[in-house]
């Protein structure tokens, strides 16, 4: 507030006015707080009525500072509402700005761009692009669109964005590294036990290229794909990742990451989780090579004939309740690895298998199959009613099964598809089995199997980028631009898992998001906001990372200074 002095028919006039910023024209605009009269009738009452009233508006300032008295707002019924989000803004992305800054990505961002000749802020448009990633998954089109509804500077065009993709590919390995280091520094991170996994992501376009191949798909679709694998801590943090071409074998992914780990890291010795598909004797050389250890699931359904035996013997089981049983041998084995001359050697590696029968997996497992049999079964019965990508998952279980090379259809003209009972037979006697091979011999075998339980972090951490965060598909064709999206999903996922972490680990990530999203505000008058949501979760917030969303009115100024609070680390 602050004392106005205009004219009015050649007369002086005293007010004390507020001025505030309009949020839609830019423009400063005032409201009369205390009409005061003309100048030469003020004279009478006080001998500088200038000085005077500019000392009641500063006083005026102080009390309500110190008071927050009730702030009166004139409202016109017939205003209408204007265009666009300015009128609707969330205050809730604040937990995630705390922790962004915590991490130091506005410093990391900032050191990074400065040698690119580039007007725009890196760093503005990160935020945008990670918050927006967590809490709105959209097309960086729409994100663009959408991001007038943050209490940021958002003074940048779509075309910048898609030139900030470009720019950020060039941090790719580094920003990785550098989030490591924030984590080891800040969060104690620890390397001794890390999991990994290799999951998919589709785009929907027709042709191929280098990265987006036809693959393997993790959910069975015909687009084609890019590979990731992930490597991850046990608090369910991100490390590190990387892209495959989609038509990468699982197996072959691991190796690279490692080895970007193990090089540029500083890490110590490391025992990597993960599942049977990356468990191949390269693998496991390169790791014992490293001084590091392994924990990988082991088909038992496509081992040898000596493992299988070994499993369905029942002697040395320990019989561990009604329905679960273990067992574990310390076993050497050879296995062949590549060498330089690009054929095989023997070597032999000692390491424990650990066995288990659990009657939840085996009931699980026959759940699982009952839709492949009965589609087997109609198959058997209705060959025409089928093709090669609809009889997906029960063609194993079929004798006599041709499909015509061309068309993808059945091939009846001279045997028909048989169900094969004698398969089921074979498979079912393996349901509820398990086994896992380690090198970590000298832990006990309820450790090795809790130990290898911890991959679910990962296989949720790919749900969440799949669904949570909107990975895919992905709508981007340039090769830079897919790099960059992926990139922000990672640092997206590091973000949201670390806010699970700080909330005591009490909350889902989508619960979070819902209430985080919720924690929105309409604007009124003047730059008053009203905010209107509140739960468990955003006190969490307030209480735990020290973000307090729970006032119901805030003027702008007192907003930013709860923004400004979240970038002081």
């Amino acid at each position: 507030m602050y004392l106005q002095i205009g004219n009015n028919k050649g007369r002086k006039y005293l007010s004390i006015v507020q001025g505030y910023r309009d949020p839609v024209t830019k423009k400063v605009r005032h409201k009369t707080v205390k009409s005061l009269g003309y100048l030469d009738d003020l004279t009478k009452e006080h001998e500088d009525p200038i000085a005077h009233f500019k000392a009641v508006a500063e006083e005026m300032n102080k009390k309500a500072a110190l008071e927050k008295e009730p702030v009166k707002l004139d409202i016109d019924p017939q205003e209408t509402l204007t265009e666009g989000p300015a009128n609707r803004k969330n205050i809730g992305y604040a937990a995630l700005c705390k922790l962004y800054h915590e991490l130091g990505l506005h410093i990391f961002f900032y050191n990074n761009s400065r040698s690119f000749k580039y007007e725009f802020n890196t760093n503005n448009i990160m935020k945008l692009l990670v918050f927006s990633r967590i809490l709105a998954p959209a097309s960086k089109k729409k994100t663009y669109e959408g991001k007038e509804r943050y209490f940021e500077n958002t003074d940048f065009s779509l075309d910048d964005i898609y030139r900030c993709l470009t720019q950020v590919v060039a941090f790719k390995d580094s920003l990785q590294l550098y989030l490591h280091r924030q984590m080891k520094a800040k969060f104690k991170r620890s390397t001794e036990l890390v999991y990994y996994d290799v999951t998919n992501y589709y785009f929907e376009i027709d042709g191929q290229d280098e990265l987006r191949k036809k693959g393997v798909s993790k959910e069975h679709r015909p687009d084609p794909i890019v590979q990731m694998g992930l490597l991850m801590d046990t608090k369910g943090v991100p490390i590190s990742y990387d892209l495959f071409p989609g038509n990468t074998n699982d197996c072959e992914t691991l190796l690279p990451v490692l080895s970007k780990v193990k090089n540029d890291y500083a890490v110590g010795r490391m025992i990597v989780v993960a599942d049977k598909g990356v468990n191949t004797a390269d693998n496991i050389a390169f790791s014992l090579a490293k001084g590091d250890g392994y924990v990988y699931s082991q088909t038992v359904r496509g081992a040898n004939k000596e493992l299988k035996d070994y499993v369905l013997d029942p002697s040395s089981y320990r019989q561990l309740g009604d329905d679960y049983k273990i067992k574990s041998r310390l076993y050497p084995r050879e296995i062949a690895l590549s060498n330089a001359k690009g054929g095989r050697s023997k070597i032999r590696i000692d390491e424990k298998q650990i066995v288990f029968y659990s009657a939840d997996y085996d009931s699980k497992a026959k759940a699982d199959r009952e839709p492949a049999l009965l589609k087997a079964r109609g198959l058997a019965q209705n060959p025409s009613k089928y093709n090669k990508a609809t009889s997906y998952g029960a063609a194993k279980y079929l004798k006599n099964l041709v499909f015509d090379p061309k068309t993808g259809e059945i091939i009846t003209a001279r045997q028909r598809p048989v169900f094969d009972e004698k398969k089921l037979r074979e498979e079912e006697r393996f349901d509820g089995y398990y086994a896992i091979v380690t090198s970590e011999w000298q832990k006990e075998d309820e450790e090795i199997i809790e130990i290898y339980r911890g991959l679910w972090l990962i296989e949720d951490a790919f749900k969440i980028t799949k669904s949570d965060l909107g990975t895919r598909p992905v709508y981007l064709s340039r090769h830079d631009h897919i790099e960059a999206h992926f990139l922000i999903c990672f640092v997206a996922l590091v973000i949201a898992r670390l806010l699970v972490l700080r909330l005591c680990n009490k909350y889902s990530i989508p619960r979070i998001v819902e209430s985080l999203n919720r924690a929105s505000g309409s604007r009124l008058e003047e730059n008053w906001f009203v905010f209107n949501y509140a739960d468990e979760i955003t006190r969490s917030v307030g209480e735990l990372l020290g973000v307090d969303l729970s006032r119901k009115y805030l003027i702008l100024g007192e907003i930013k200074k709860i923004l400004g609070a979240t970038k002081k680390v």
